[in-house]
């Protein structure tokens, strides 16, 4: 089953195949699927044509995938120029929503710290 250019897995369940979809997840998909009144344990390739338009139309409604990413960007665009708290911490690549800095988010601020390396040496040129 494809649904605006995305195949759905056709051996697993519909409730995880529909997570193939950025912006739809697992509570989402149950959703989707109790709205058009289906098992959620049934696969993609046993469905039914009724059943696939019935799905594809209430997956076409929403915002996900393109549209989605493009609206997450712009709302971040957005805190970024009114120089919000939120913006300032997104400009500045730091934890966004309270987090602690002093010991976490070393990856992102650069502090990257490797443990001992591995246990070969390096052959000597001699």
């Amino acid at each position: 089953m494809r649904i605006l250019g995305i195949t759905v897995p056709n051996e697993k369940r519909l409730e995880i195949g529909l997570t193939c979809f950025y912006g739809i997840g697992i509570p989402m998909a149950r959703k989707i699927l109790d709205k058009v009144g289906m098992d959620h344990g049934k696969k993609a390739k046993d469905l039914t044509p009724e059943e696939e338009n019935q799905i594809r139309a209430i997956i076409e409604a929403m915002t996900i995938e393109g549209n989605l990413k493009r609206e997450i960007s712009a709302n971040i665009k957005r805190l970024k120029d009114i120089k919000t708290h939120r913006g300032v911490r997104h400009m500045k690549r730091l934890p966004v929503r309270g987090q602690r800095t002093k010991t976490n988010s070393r990856t992102v601020r650069g502090n990257v710290r490797r443990t001992m390396a591995s246990g070969k040496r390096k052959e000597s040129k001699t």
